[in-house]
């Protein structure tokens, strides 16, 4: 039995390694080949419960192969450990067929209980030089981690991790190792990057539109007046933002007149009260900033419906930028 699946090992070894030259050289010059045959031997002894005579051979196969397995380890047909010096598979390490390892690849454990703590590789798995795949985690068939990656969480099928920690970037299948290329496997910092960017961009474009209307809003805005009272009044007003726009309520030319009585403030808005949605809010904040000044007394506040309209307000728009060159 041994002798057959050492066979089924060199025949999928031709396949997977291009360097492979003939059965002979697989046979004699494979160090992976050597210690999956050395596994099938300590891993039987294990079943039986020579643990430590498996422990032993598996020790002995580490010293001349530099590819560590542990007995207790469960590794279906048609593996290649391709070069192999330093890949480490745990006790608890279910590798499936057809699966694909390169050097110092690590299939380790993240406890110290005696549970199951190492990964499950499904079919025809492939784990790049120095990847890191840590605790009880399964790699769905054909899945694909790249060079240097951790892997810490379960990977769906056909899908392909890069990165540390490791970071879904695709989920093409392929059906067999021969249709997987390093030079297609996606960036995904690459793909937030670019994302990035783009909402970059399309902010940039939001900010210029505001400010042009801004600068036709503030053309209709009242002038801040000079005495003490009204000047305390229209700082406490400008103290308020506008959610919705993020600027406050004075330069947006929500406040149109304040008036002031004695101990008592009249307060007039001017807002589209059919499509507000903040009008109520807006009320209460005003009312609630006057009211903390000393000397005031009673708050009154008129709202005065005036709809937006866009023309007048490129107009106007148009007007201010003609004056600012006619200035220069």
């Amino acid at each position: 039995m041994i002798g057959a699946q050492i066979r089924e090992d060199i025949r999928s070894i031709l396949q997977k390694d291009p360097a492979a030259r003939s059965r002979i050289e697989i046979l004699f010059c494979y160090p992976g080949l050597h210690a999956l045959a050395i596994h099938r031997v300590s891993h039987s002894l294990w079943l039986r419960e020579h643990r430590l005579a498996a422990r032993f051979l598996s020790h002995i196969s580490r010293f001349f192969t530099g590819i560590e397995i542990h007995p207790g380890a469960t590794i279906g047909r048609r593996v290649v450990i391709d070069h192999g010096m330093g890949v480490v598979i745990g006790e608890t390490a279910e590798v499936g067929d057809d699966v694909l390892l390169y050097m110092g690849v690590v299939l380790g454990g993240t406890t110290l209980a005696k549970v199951k703590r190492h990964p499950t590789l499904g079919k025809g798995v492939v784990i790049g030089s120095g990847a890191a795949v840590l605790g009880p985690v399964t790699l769905g068939d054909y899945a694909k981690v790249g060079a240097g990656a951790v892997v810490v969480r379960d990977v769906p099928p056909g899908a392909t991790v890069v990165g540390v920690p490791g970071r879904i970037a695709g989920l093409k299948r392929h059906p067999t190792q021969d249709d997987i290329r390093d030079n297609e496997m996606p960036d995904p910092t690459l793909r937030v990057i670019s994302r990035m960017l783009e909402r970059q961009s399309s902010l940039e474009e939001k900010i210029q539109k505001l400010e042009k209307d801004l600068v036709c809003i503030r053309q209709q805005a009242p002038a801040t007046p000079i005495s003490d009272r009204e000047a305390e009044i229209w700082a406490a007003l400008r103290q308020i933002i506008d959610p919705e726009i993020g600027h406050n309520i004075v330069d947006v030319g929500l406040i149109k007149l304040v008036k002031i009585t004695e101990e008592d403030i009249v307060v007039e808005m001017s807002l589209n009260t059919e499509s507000c949605p903040l009008l109520e809010y807006l009320v209460n904040q005003v009312e609630n900033r006057l009211k903390l000044i000393e000397w005031v007394r009673e708050v009154k506040i008129e709202v005065i419906h005036d709809p937006w309209e866009a023309e007048a307000c490129q107009n106007s728009l148009i007007h201010y930028n003609e004056k600012s060159e006619s200035e220069k």
